[in-house]
């Protein structure tokens, strides 16, 4: 999957009465290894309920989050208020939202996989954009996905030459569910790490609040937590770092 610049890359309506750009905040390739397919999914980046192109009060009083998520076939939008709503999740047809769309996805001239903890390290310091791909597989259902995404929040310890990664949300698929479709089963999540072999989400679900330990009620909370096998690659954009070079290879430079 070809990294992209997450700064320049959007997703835009043309209906006539709201044509949105909407940025694209996270992307996720479903792959079957049993049939050979893959599908792209698109998260975008969250908006609040409101009174479009009103005269005043543009934030609508019962207030919500609203994420819209793009796929081949379906749209689905994730729509969270203070308690837990019956359509947080909405699921329409592709092309229902604000038809037709146009997915303005720009891809960096020069792309350096990071390879080394020092090269992150490097990076990070050197305030380039850092983009990571982390991809996560069920041996039982032959699924596999790449789970790609801007870091926007990363940790850095020099004296132990350490990094971790803590970022979201993104997107974090059933992998153990073939029957039901993608956008069925999808959750939002955060994802930590700080080695190329292992990830931590924490995903958003119905979670309960408990006062004088007596359950009073349940919000949407990332509270659902899951640790996996993962392969996690990050690649800065832009020129590279001076401890790294290139290679005369067409595609993404690697440090050495």
């Amino acid at each position: 999957m070809d990294v992209i610049d997450y700064s320049l890359s959007f997703i835009s309506g043309n209906h006539p009465d709201n044509s949105p750009r909407l940025w694209v905040e996270s992307r996720c390739r479903l792959i079957d290894d049993r049939s050979g397919t893959s599908e792209d999914y698109v998260q975008t980046g969250s908006c609040k309920s409101e009174d479009t192109f009103g005269e005043q009060h543009l934030f609508q009083e019962d207030n919500f989050d609203f994420m819209a998520i793009f796929g081949p076939a379906d749209e689905l939008v994730f729509r969270r208020k203070a308690y837990l709503n019956d359509n947080y999740r909405t699921i329409y047809p592709a092309g229902r939202l604000w038809p037709p769309m146009s997915f303005d996805y720009v891809q960096p001239p020069v792309v350096t996989e990071l390879i080394t903890n020092a090269q992150i390290r490097a990076a990070t310091h050197g305030n380039l954009p850092l983009v990571s791909q982390t991809e996560i597989w069920n041996d039982q259902t032959g699924l596999r996905a790449i789970i790609e995404f801007p870091i926007k929040s990363m940790n850095i310890h020099n004296g132990k030459d350490l990094y971790q990664v803590d970022t979201g949300p993104v997107l974090f698929p059933d992998l153990e569910n073939r029957k039901q479709k993608f956008v069925e089963t999808v959750k939002l999540a955060y994802v930590a790490f700080n080695a190329p072999h292992s990830a931590d989400f924490v995903c958003e679900v119905p979670t309960p609040i408990a006062e004088g330990g007596r359950e009073v009620c349940r919000i949407y909370h990332f509270s659902q937590r899951h640790r996996l096998a993962a392969k996690n690659r990050i690649y800065c954009l832009g020129e590279p770092p001076a401890s790294c070079s290139g290679v005369s290879d067409p595609g993404p430079k690697t440090c050495v």
